[in-house]
């Protein structure tokens, strides 16, 4: 990462790969083949740098900033400031840099600050070596490492603007040039250089970390379904998942049942159908959804009988699994739980459906926390306020109530 980052040396590259889609971009028969080639290109790791921008440009034009593009794109910008790809460099991230090197940084960069020059700000800030010895250009804002999964990751390449078809006519100006159309920014495949690893990719359990494309893939929503179509809905920069109740409860349906047993005992039976998410419930390591059986007495206070999770959990230093009980897309899964109710009263059973999105970070903070005199000075303050904000994420999902129904001639 060295002085010549900010400069004009791939420039002249981007334009080549512009003439290549305009060629392209009259096969409609050739589609989905113009999307893998533009993807190809446009998702090269590590993305290069943008080099200077044409003397056209005006200052607004050239800027990389999200906020830039905001003063034309004013939706599009307020939907991703609350989005979690804004967010994607935070103190969740930034703890870990006081203790990685610069390699493994730039692993977790790849996705969480993808542009060459949102790397080299970090760098700078981090003090690593090999830093740019001047400054950053004017078109490189200062805050630009901080925005995370910024509009520039997505839509410039070499200053050249690309995007999706537009869906009515364009009317106004033409800044920044205008920008390039393709299709792949329709297609699921431009989701997948984050969200899926290869197949030499990190693996727990002979499983690949980070798998959502293939999930996506094998299931039922493949064949006519995109991720944008659901994460980006009507092109909204929204990007809602698991953190997000209404986005939850639209992905899953919830059945309790409670029954008596031979033995007299009583067992409730909670079933999840995973009928919205078109990948695994939940897809990644990070999220735990928790199901609580309580049981409700008249006149006493509610007990808790027992939880159980679903999702694929790992041990901290992400080496072992531990147990995986998520759910494929158009799938179910059954959990069970028994019970004696107090003879004489009458009762119900209650099930709670809280959500953790990131229990996986939870424990992996409060352990680092453990041996915070172990850790450097300046990683605490940001490690303590990562741990308080994925505590503060879990959310009650749904609650569903059951009483007991008489046996049938079959059992349960």
């Amino acid at each position: 990462m060295g002085a010549s980052l900010f400069q004009h040396e791939r420039h002249w590259a981007a334009l080549v790969i512009l003439l290549f889609l305009f060629l392209l971009s009259g096969c409609g028969d050739r589609q989905e083949e113009a999307a893998v080639d533009f993807l190809k290109q446009h998702w090269v790791d590590p993305i290069p740098p943008q080099g200077l921008p044409p003397a056209t440009f005006t200052d607004l034009d050239a800027s990389l900033s999200s906020e830039s593009c905001g003063k034309c794109h004013a939706a599009q910008y307020d939907k991703w400031k609350s989005s979690l790809h804004s967010h994607a460099v935070g103190p969740g991230l930034l703890w870990q840099f006081k203790l990685l090197d610069q390699a493994k940084a730039n692993r977790c960069m790849r996705c969480h600050a993808p542009l060459a020059e949102q790397k080299a700000l970090l760098a700078m800030e981090q003090g690593w070596q090999g830093v740019p010895s001047q400054p950053p250009p004017a078109y490189v804002n200062p805050g630009l490492g901080h925005e995370g999964v910024t509009c520039a990751a997505c839509h410039v390449r070499g200053h050249t603007r690309f995007g999706p078809a537009p869906v009515a006519p364009t009317q106004g100006g033409t800044s920044h040039g205008g920008f390039v159309p393709s299709s792949a920014f329709e297609d699921s495949q431009f989701c997948a250089f984050c969200h899926q690893f290869p197949d030499d990719g990190p693996r727990v359990g002979g499983k690949l970390q980070e798998d959502t494309y293939r999930q996506w893939k094998a299931s039922p929503f493949a064949s006519g379904k995109t991720c944008q179509a659901c994460h980006m809905p009507d092109r909204k920069h929204l990007w809602r998942g698991i953190h997000d109740p209404e986005m939850t409860r639209q992905a899953i349906e919830v059945d309790l049942q409670v029954a008596v047993a031979d033995n007299g005992n009583y067992v409730a039976r909670a079933h999840v159908r995973n009928v919205g998410a078109g990948h695994d419930f939940p897809t990644y390591m990070v999220p735990k959804v928790d199901l609580i059986f309580y049981l409700h007495e008249s006149g006493s206070k509610a007990r808790e009988l027992g939880r159980q999770v679903i999702g694929w959990t790992v041990d901290t230093q992400i080496t072992r699994e531990i147990a995986d009980t998520r759910i494929p897309a158009g799938k179910s899964s059954e959990f069970v739980q028994s019970f004696a109710p107090p003879p004489g009263k009458k009762w119900h059973v209650e099930l709670v459906v809280r959500v953790r999105p990131a229990e996986h970070y939870e424990r992996v903070f409060q352990n680092s926390l453990n041996y915070a005199d172990q850790l450097p000075l300046a990683a605490l303050p940001q490690l303590r306020q990562a741990l308080q904000e994925v505590k503060a994420s879990a959310y009650e999902l749904m609650r569903v109530t059951a009483t007991a129904r008489k046996p049938s001639a079959s059992g349960l």
